[in-house]
């Protein structure tokens, strides 16, 4: 059974940054796809950034140039580091990887930016 566990979230003011972590048991590492996504009060999950083996990253256009999302699966985790981060960015953020068929999601780690 595999289990997703975020970490990193907190509270910022507008422009400042955080740094996320996810962390996996199992072989959720060896799955070419995985991603962050995020959800705010009332609104649906959304996909923020997602890797995949042998091609570019992916960013949503409204976290583009400001987020970098990058894994390293010696220590099984899945980073995402959030720069210049804005009020539209406050959500629960989830690591997962459906795209890979996975449907699992951990906990989630909440993102509070206030301005």
């Amino acid at each position: 059974q595999v289990q997703l566990v975020e970490s990193g979230g907190g509270s910022v003011q507008a422009g400042g940054s955080l740094r996320l972590s996810c962390t996996a048991s199992g072989n959720f590492f060896r799955l070419s796809v995985m991603g962050w996504y995020r959800q705010a009060p009332g609104k649906e999950r959304e996909l923020v950034a997602v890797m995949s083996d042998g091609a570019p990253t992916h960013y949503n256009d409204a976290v583009k140039g400001r987020f970098i999302i990058s894994r390293d699966r010696s220590k099984n985790t899945l980073y995402l580091q959030m720069n210049n981060l804005k009020p539209e960015d406050t959500a629960m953020y989830y690591c997962g990887a459906p795209s890979a068929g996975f449907g699992g999601w951990g906990q989630g780690t909440q993102v509070t930016v206030s301005s």
